[in-house]
């Protein structure tokens, strides 16, 4: 189990962060990623693992005035 956002989801292996964000539909043009604190670079989202019991973080940046 992971926590994204503060909800769980279940974990599998081999996840992804990119993987993950599209299980969660999140398909925003920015949004930025981080596991444990740690920020992920989008190039990285393919290569980048979630392991079992991490703390996740996608946040989409808006824009606006």
């Amino acid at each position: 189990m992971i926590q994204v956002n503060g909800k769980p989801m279940i974990w599998s292996e081999g996840m992804t962060v990119a993987s993950m964000l599209k299980e969660k539909n999140y398909i925003y043009a920015k949004i930025v990623v981080k596991i444990n604190g740690v920020f992920i670079p989008v190039e990285k989202y393919e290569s980048t693992f979630i392991h079992d019991g991490d703390d996740v973080k996608a946040i989409h940046m808006l824009a606006g005035g």
